[in-house]
């Protein structure tokens, strides 16, 4: 192990935008203690691998990235594990892989340049510990940031789904204080995000000092220069009626709902220890609709759970058809270790849940393409946030969340009017409006 401090540090996020918040993080607070990412293609000196432990295998998959890390002549860098498969291994991943020279959990990754020197004097240590949500008072004020910038408001889950780690890696519910949100969120701004898209594991769920979730949406809506407002991921027991009616009521907050139902069977639900049916689920969505007709909803949907019939499958997809979804993410039920789901009887065959899967995708994706061909012949506002693939094009995103693609030479951050003129599964094509026309 060298003794030398490391100089230039690669950080790889999986799963979750919060990770990818998480990843942000880290990088700053490295670079505060006088390191620099290391260019692409180059060699780190320190390598931190920010895991997600949501699905099946996902510890596997950590240790094959460990391995990879191994250099032609024998070294290696100085390897983090953290994230979430960090807190679920804690101290056996340094057994699992003599690589491993620190873990350090999602609570707990303020501590990483300690950690950091402490390996690099011949330590291996590990740092799993939740506390409350101390961390972001140890972080350097944001300098950079993308026209759409995550900030994490909320973290934790109480709620216990019988498939889910969450509860047990990133711990209780947590709210972070009002002012610590808006003071980050003027920071962003001041350094250049035009959106800001509030992340929690239960983000709904946020309330500090008797404020709740949508009082906090109409401070963060008073900010000079933010002109957009997004969140995710809600939970339906937390869709309250303040809620709902900050969306008719404040400009900034996009018309789009990602709003997890995971099946259309009661049964299933029940199982999965959702608090909601698939009838309260839909009188939600009625209420939104009702209050910003143009939502566009999304959804999370979980295929082969444990004594899931074709009955139940079935239910599912007529509560697709029901809502008609503009985007949907779906998944094979995956058993995770000390989850109570993990150990019920009727486990659903691959080959099955392989099958669902696909029909459900299908369908889902049938929805997404009518929502996106009804939006053409829309004028609206497109944030630019890349360039894309051919010269002249740049990609940006509609209220909605759809993609966009429109020739311009506008820049990233920019917000341009633009005339919705074609539709694919994926994305939109847009052509730039003047100003007169818009």
């Amino acid at each position: 192990m060298t003794s030398e401090n490391p100089k230039t540090f690669r950080i790889k996020s999986f799963g979750c935008q919060m990770n990818v918040y998480d990843g942000q993080r880290m990088a700053e607070l490295l670079g505060a203690n006088g390191m620099t990412a290391a260019v692409d293609g180059a060699d780190a000196d320190l390598v931190v691998l920010n895991t997600c432990h949501i699905r099946e295998k996902a510890a596997e998959k950590a240790y094959s990235e460990v391995g990879r890390l191994r250099r032609e002549d024998g070294s290696k860098p100085l390897v983090a594990l953290a994230g979430c498969v960090a807190q679920a291994e804690g101290g056996e991943a340094k057994r699992r892989s003599p690589m491993i020279d620190m873990v350090v959990g999602p609570q707990a990754y303020h501590r990483l340049p300690e950690m950091v020197a402490q390996a690099v004097r011949g330590g291996r240590p590990v740092d799993t510990d939740m506390p409350a949500i101390s961390k972001f008072d140890a972080f350097p004020t944001r300098r950079r940031a993308n026209p759409s910038s995550f900030l994490t408001i909320q973290e934790g889950c109480d709620k216990f789904c019988t498939y889910c780690v969450v509860p047990y890696t990133r711990g209780a519910e947590i709210s972070r204080p009002e002012k610590d949100i808006v003071l980050e969120a003027r920071e962003l701004v001041d350094a250049g995000a035009r959106e800001i898209v509030m992340l929690g594991q239960n983000v709904n769920a946020w309330s500090y000092d008797g404020r709740g979730f949508a009082d906090l949406i109409r401070a963060l809506a008073d900010i000079d220069g933010l002109e957009r407002i997004r969140y995710t991921t809600s939970h339906p027991m937390d869709m309250s009626d303040d809620l709902i009616a900050a969306h008719a009521e404040v400009a900034k907050l996009m018309p789009y709902l990602h709003l997890p139902v995971q099946s259309g069977s009661n049964r299933i639900l029940k199982a999965m220890n959702r608090s909601h049916t698939a009838e309260t689920y839909l009188a939600i969505l009625e209420k939104m609709r009702a209050a910003r007709p143009d939502i566009a909803l999304s959804g999370d949907f979980i295929v082969g759970f444990p004594g899931e019939t074709e009955e139940d499958f079935t239910a599912t997809l007529n509560l697709v058809d029901e809502v008609g979804y503009a985007s949907a993410y779906s998944f094979k039920y995956s058993p995770r270790p000390g989850t109570p789901a993990a150990t019920m009887e009727d486990q659903i065959a691959t080959e099955i849940m392989d099958d669902r899967l696909q029909r459900l995708q299908a369908r889902i994706i049938a929805h997404q393409v009518a929502f996106n061909r009804a939006s053409v012949g829309k004028e609206t506002e497109v944030l630019i946030e890349r360039r894309g693939k051919y010269p002249g094009q740049m990609i940006g995103k509609s209220p909605w969340l759809q993609s966009v693609h429109v020739e311009t030479d506008a820049t990233p951050g920019d917000i341009l009017p633009v005339a919705l003129t074609a539709a694919g599964p994926n994305s939109l094509t847009g052509a730039l409006l003047t100003k007169a026309a818009a």
